[in-house]
């Protein structure tokens, strides 16, 4: 478990009226709105930014949800590194966000803003050439008001001055707070940057973190690339759940270049792996940025396997640029659809609740294009299956699960691959390529080899070294710490496997799942360690995907 996410830190005088003043800056907006809605006789829809940025939801890393004011060059550097060694740059995590706290108390002398130079000993300039040389891209942090939210020193007033400030040093993302505002109308501060954004000539993105306040989405385009639909996320699952419901009903106002921001991934920062999965999965279907909020350079190989998986950052990243919808949300059962720019549709099925529970819709409701028979391609296990219409899913609490679906049909059955585990990031091998009966079946680096490839029959068997080997619960034996092993396949019941849309592997005949003994911790996770059979508990051990 990683810790959950540094509260903002203890606010000084000057920002002890936040809540004030937001109150004060939401009464006059509100007051305004209420004057164009009268003028215009319906909800403002701004026309598009079109500063030809963000096409699709940026995506990257931002420090504060793991380090608060623990900014450093170090630390940016460190993760820009690694941005590029894990691939995960290649997947299409690009920007590198520095928050709250990167500069000095005060301006300058001529009213500059001023890195810190204990923190940035290079300045934001040389970490910004360091990240450019990486291939990567730097983000930067200031607030819309006289100070930012930890009280360093805010852009309003200054907005040209520090926008050059910005484009001077090679910044190509700004995060634009909302704190100590003065009750300034949004219009006046963000436009106001916005504007010498623009005068500057760079390209930067301009993502606004104004809270959900003002009706953000109703203007938002017009103004930035992205703009925060709520309050700050924490790493809970009712905080996740409480952004979710909010952000998910603002569909329409989303698109290429303009994006609802639900905040920062709280992914590897605490809550329980079906949790993250839901939302990244959530995150996904609804075309929202994707921006990490851990520490990546300790991040596990569970977490990299959310973070990474391509499948799912490809509905994110769809050009078509729609946001995700909610079809029904009966009992807190959720089923979104999300259409893809080849045709296809995403569709998440959501489990609000504690206890798991069959999700249903039809190809029909999620607007799938007409068929007779359709493919759908599960996302996080990559397993096919083919329907006449039906959508269907056992969902765990708390969990998500994807299809892609299209028109056509496919299927697992038959075919053979990897079978890769969430925990380790290392395929199931019968150890040492031996194929004689009883030999242990471990994880392993994966390495192409026989004994490291699964096929699935219609029987429900898991057939290695071209299926003449089974997989096998250790002498029909049903209880907790049952070792699997290879054996010579028999049509037994303790060689009969169901591979479940959650990722789960349970033994048809115990009911129990297939699990890497102690996969729960770090050290159970190294090259050798056993496989065996466990009550399904929703770990990242008991987690598997073709390959």
């Amino acid at each position: 478990m990683r810790p959950t996410a540094p509260a903002r830190p203890a606010l000084p005088p000057l920002l002890a009226i936040r809540p004030l003043r937001r109150s004060l800056a939401a009464g006059v907006a509100a007051l305004l709105m209420l004057s164009l809605l009268v003028l215009l006789g319906s909800s403002p829809r701004a026309h598009a930014l079109d500063n030809g940025l963000a096409r699709t939801p940026p995506m990257g890393f931002n420090d504060w949800n793991a380090f608060g004011c623990n900014v450093s060059e170090q630390l940016i550097e460190q993760t820009a590194d690694y941005l590029v060694s894990s691939g995960l740059r290649d997947d299409g995590y690009n920007y590198v966000n520095i928050d709250d706290c990167w500069m000095t108390k005060n301006r300058d002398s001529a009213g500059n803003l001023v890195p810190d130079p204990a923190k940035f000993p290079d300045g934001i300039s040389g970490t910004a050439a360091y990240v450019h040389a990486k291939g990567l891209k730097l983000g930067i942090y200031e607030s819309a008001g006289t100070a930012t939210c930890a009280g360093y020193p805010g852009s309003l007033n200054h907005e040209q001055q520090d926008a050059n400030s910005f484009a001077s040093w090679g910044v190509d993302y700004l995060k634009y707070d909302n704190c100590n505002n003065q009750g300034v109308p949004w219009e006046t501060r963000y436009n106001a940057m916005r504007d010498a954004l623009h005068n500057t000539g760079r390209a930067i993105v301009f993502s606004m973190c104004e809270w959900g306040e003002d009706n953000v989405w109703t203007w938002g385009a017009g103004t930035g690339n992205l703009w925060r639909t709520t309050g700050d996320i924490n790493a809970s699952f009712g905080s996740m759940l409480s952004i979710f419901h909010s952000n998910v009903q603002l569909a329409q106002y989303a698109g290429p270049g303009a994006w609802n921001d639900p905040d920062m991934l709280e992914v590897g920062n605490g809550m329980s792996f079906t949790e993250d999965r839901s939302e990244f999965s959530l995150w996904a279907e609804m075309a929202a940025p994707l921006i990490a909020g851990t520490d990546l350079r300790s991040a596990t190989a569970a977490t990299l396997s959310l973070y990474g998986n391509k499948s799912v950052i490809a509905v994110d990243q769809d050009t078509l640029g729609k946001q995700g919808t909610e079809v029904s949300s009966s009992g807190g059962l959720d089923v979104l659809t999300k259409p893809l720019s080849n045709g296809d549709v995403s569709v998440a099925l959501f489990n609000e609740n504690s206890s798991t529970a069959t999700i249903s819709t039809t190809a029909a409701a999620v607007k799938a294009p007409s068929s007779s028979s359709y493919k759908l391609t599960n996302l996080w296990t990559n397993a096919v299956s083919t329907s006449s219409g039906a959508i269907s899913a056992s969902v765990p609490g708390h969990g998500t699960v994807m299809f892609r679906v299209s028109p056509g049909s496919g299927s697992s059955v038959g075919t053979t691959h990897p079978l890769l585990g969430a925990s380790s990031h290392r395929c199931l091998d019968a150890a040492g390529g031996a194929t004689d009966p009883g030999t242990a079946i471990e994880i392993w680096d994966c390495n192409g080899g026989t004994n490291q490839a699964a096929t699935l029959t219609s029987a429900g068997e898991l057939r290695l070294y071209g299926g003449t080997q089974c997989l096998d619960a250790y002498n029909n034996q049903t209880t907790t710490g049952t070792k699997v092993e290879l054996w010579s396949c028999n049509g037994g019941a303790n060689q009969k496997w169901q591979l479940n849309p959650d990722g789960t592997i349970t033994g048809t005949q115990s009911g129990l799942c297939l699990d890497v003994t102690g996969g729960d911790k770090p050290a159970g996770n190294v090259n050798g360690t056993a496989l065996e059979l466990w009550t399904c508990n929703g770990g990242a051990n008991q987690q598997w995907s073709l390959a």
